[in-house]
């Protein structure tokens, strides 16, 4: 009988938050007596399936290791990059030293604190037996316009097969390492890990995501997050 590949976890957590206007990162801002960060390393941490965390953090934070948690023996850390692809690859690249190319890995923003235990399972069974892996995502409901100069409108696109992106997002750890470090060597700063494997010429699986699942980007945003988080309490 063949043993399934083990799973682990990146989180890219260098950013600054330039949006949110607040006086530090966003994923430290407190969400209900807690960093944002914790929310979202908690489902990770508690999942049977994940092996252990890499936090992707910046060189200089001297937040990360005052917060609980930090010191799991689950929980590894990684120097960030300039852009978020870079931290990314740096993320792979320590997880490497422990994980197979052939296990999956699950990267996730630090700032979605709503990510839940069945999201990741719902990703898990929507992507284990998919040969290239793929993310959770959900359809556009609105309806979507195009923007030209000044803002004008150009034209109103069909919503029918768009989807937003979201995390966690779950691939091979050789793939994924290959696909990124080429997207670099292009120059091409990509903005998510299903787009370095499409530039490859690889079409990942979307799997249906819950609107719970956002990106703590603005203020509103946090105020939405505690809302998600005191509904699932």
């Amino acid at each position: 009988m063949s043993v399934a590949p083990d799973c682990w976890a990146v989180m890219p957590a260098g950013g600054v938050g330039r949006r949110m206007g607040a006086s530090k990162p966003k994923q430290y801002l407190e969400l209900l007596g807690r960093p944002v960060i914790e929310h979202s390393l908690l489902p990770f941490c508690e999942h049977p399936r994940i092996q252990g965390v890499v936090v992707v953090v910046a060189a200089d934070d001297a937040r990360w290791p005052t917060l609980a948690g930090s010191d799991q023996p689950r929980i590894v850390t990684a120097a960030g990059g300039k852009e978020r692809c870079h931290s990314v690859l740096n993320g792979l690249n320590r997880l490497a030293a422990d994980a197979a190319a052939d296990d999956w890995v699950l990267v996730h923003d630090a700032a979605r604190p709503c990510v839940t235990l069945a999201d990741i399972d719902a990703l898990m069974a929507g992507v284990g037996a998919h040969e290239v892996g793929g993310i959770l995502a959900l359809p556009l409901r609105d309806t979507v316009k195009q923007a030209g100069p000044e803002r004008a409108i150009e034209s109103t696109l069909a919503r029918e097969r768009l989807w937003r992106a979201l995390t966690p997002q779950m691939f091979r750890l050789g793939l994924l390492r290959e696909a990124l470090s080429a997207a670099l060597a292009d120059k091409l700063l990509v903005t998510d890990e299903a787009q370095a494997l499409e530039q490859r010429g690889y079409h990942p699986l979307l799997v249906p995501g819950g609107a719970h699942n956002i990106k703590v980007s603005t203020p509103e945003d946090l105020a939405l997050a505690e809302f998600y988080l005191r509904t699932a309490l």
